[in-house]
């Protein structure tokens, strides 16, 4: 029987309509309003894509470190299952926020500093959502910080790059 790739798992393929959904939206109102810039939406998807992944694998690596797995139900968690180390998850969790990041130096360059606070606030908020001292989605905050980031900021910030 063929296993799907640890990394796969890890990135949660089913949690990505959550990124890509507000990009096409934001791009929509802009191509409505004869604003649509092909790059600076390409670079958004990709952006938002890689914070939905790095926010995935920091949830799988930080409930793992605070035992909030063991008794799961649902998709596989990689760290808990054992398919890969903390430290690899949390290794690949930093390389695709780099990922984001990189594409936010674009996105910046075309949008200006509104939209360097919202890709920093972005990552933060994906790794506050299970990590420190008060993680967001153990502390009933989970949804209305998905709201803000992947809703309003991903909508809006998708359309203010490219109008």
């Amino acid at each position: 029987m063929h296993r799907p790739n640890p990394w796969f798992l890890a990135a949660r393929p089913n949690t990505l309509p959550a990124a890509v959904v507000p990009v096409l939206v934001g791009s929509a109102l802009a191509f409505r309003d004869g604003a649509f810039q092909p790059l600076a939406a390409l670079a958004a998807l990709f952006a938002a894509v890689c914070i939905q992944i790095g926010t995935n694998l920091a949830n799988d690596v930080h409930d793992f470190k605070k035992g909030a797995d063991t008794t799961r139900v649902g998709p596989t968690r990689v760290t808990t299952a054992g398919l890969l180390t903390p430290e690899a998850v949390e290794r690949g969790m930093w390389l695709v926020f780099g990922l984001a990041a990189l594409a936010g130096l674009y996105l910046v360059y075309v949008g200006g500093w509104p939209i360097l606070l919202i890709g920093v606030a972005s990552i933060l908020a994906g790794l506050a959502y299970t990590a420190g001292p008060f993680p967001l989605g153990y502390n009933g905050l989970g949804d209305v910080f998905v709201f803000l980031f992947f809703g309003l900021a991903g909508v809006m910030g998708t359309y203010y790059v490219q109008a």
